[in-house]
């Protein structure tokens, strides 16, 4: 019997056995990808409404109108969170100095705040003089109130723009985007990475905030700028009545701001950026443009903290540059590892958790503890509480209280 042999048969490849005609695998939707969305949009629509309803403001005033303010400034600390999270927790680039594009908005904001309103009481002050004061006239009668208590009666050149709303609203996004950009650019170009970038961001957080502390540069150093509260045109609206205003606008930042990083950090370019972090020579080997990438998520999210901090200073009702210390940057990156790094909730998890617990530990809300003749008094022990919850994260859980999240929902049948 004669063995023929055969040739082997060549597998069909599987593109031809599905046919030609076969349309390639749909790409699941940007919702489908990011299930947190209606859950964090849902949960935080929820939220709004249930604060204004309690509001003394608007609701039935079983919330005074300081915790609604302070739950408004809580919102716009979650927003700078999640942008911490994107530039360090998806793209590795630890930055120290992301608070200070967050004070750099809340200066911009809060230099028409307070021209504005000093302002119109220097003229309500003059509406009964003989003769009404020119443009000029009243223009020295507001630098002098304003700048008085350093000693001087000019109106610094930053300022010449303090008078207009939209010229100041356009340079909360332009001062901190351009400092980062141009920052950023001599950074990455230099291929500075790991810890000595975050020196660098460091050292940049610094340097602003020495500077802002001299009277000379035209934002009354030490004293800072106050009265910010008191919002032009709408000084007979009660304060109840603003903070809830401003808790609906910090929400509407906070959602759009988790839907615009939920975007960015989705699909190839939230692929790149998360091999970024991971091998960046890899990237660099394989022909992409690391530091453009890198760039454009450090001037975004600087971006984003500004306004962040447009928010957040009104409801506050002053800045001063000890806001800028390079101690709040890292405050920051603590929220967010103990919320957990790359998930975007686990950082509005970690800032609204450390932040509330601050302000019921340190407010007077949390009763001291007395044992013998030892006195706990959380005021001055919150800072060491703080630091061991961040060691006890790091060493039990270090995907952070997001992580935990995760495990229990993959243990739901």
């Amino acid at each position: 019997m004669t063995l023929i042999n055969r040739p082997p048969v060549a597998a069909t490849p599987p593109i031809l056995a599905q046919g030609i005609d076969t349309p390639p695998p749909a790409r699941r939707s940007f919702l489908r990808e990011n299930p947190s969305i209606p859950w964090f949009l849902g949960l935080l629509t929820i939220f709004t409404l249930i604060v204004s309803v309690l509001s003394e403001g608007l609701g039935i005033g079983a919330l005074s109108t300081s915790m609604v303010k302070i739950l408004g400034m809580t919102l716009c600390l979650c927003l700078i969170a999640i942008a911490m999270d994107v530039v360090w927790g998806y793209c590795g680039i630890l930055s120290l100095g992301h608070f200070a594009f967050f004070g750099l908005g809340g200066y911009a904001i809060g230099m028409w705040l307070m021209y504005a309103r000093t302002e119109i009481v220097i003229r309500d002050s003059l509406a009964g003089a003989v003769l009404p004061p020119t443009e000029a006239e009243l223009s020295e009668a507001v630098a002098a109130q304003i700048f008085g208590v350093v000693g001087s009666s000019e109106l610094p050149l930053i300022w010449s723009f303090a008078h207009s709303l939209p010229a100041q609203l356009a340079l909360v996004v332009a001062v901190p985007g351009l400092l980062a950009l141009v920052f950023g650019w001599l950074a990455f170009r230099s291929r500075v990475t790991g810890v000595y970038l975050s020196i660098l961001t460091q050292a940049m957080t610094l340097a602003l905030a020495l500077y802002l502390f001299q009277n000379d540069t035209g934002l009354r150093g030490n004293n800072g700028l106050s009265g910010l509260q008191n919002i032009p045109g709408l000084l007979d609206v009660p304060q109840a009545v603003l903070a809830v205003w401003f808790l609906w606008a910090s929400a509407l930042a906070l959602g759009l701001g988790y839907l615009l990083f939920a975007w960015v950090v989705s699909g190839k370019f939230g692929s790149v950026i998360r091999a970024i972090r991971d091998n960046e020579a890899r990237v660099r080997f394989l022909g992409y443009n690391v530091e453009g990438y890198k760039l454009f998520v450090f001037t975004l999210t600087a971006i984003v903290s500004a306004i962040a901090g447009a928010l957040y200073y009104p409801q506050a009702g002053i800045i001063n540059p000890a806001e800028l210390a390079p101690i709040a940057s890292i405050y920051l990156a603590v929220w967010v590892a103990i919320g957990g790094r790359g998930r975007l909730y686990g950082a509005v998890i970690g800032a609204a958790t450390v932040s509330l617990l601050s302000s019921w530990l340190t407010g007077g809300g949390a009763p001291n503890i007395e044992i013998g003749a030892f006195r706990l008094m959380w005021a001055d022990w919150w800072l060491v509480l703080l630091g061991l919850g961040f060691v006890a994260v790091t060493l039990f859980f270090p995907k952070g209280i997001g992580g935990l999240f995760d495990q229990l929902v993959r243990k739901q049948p």
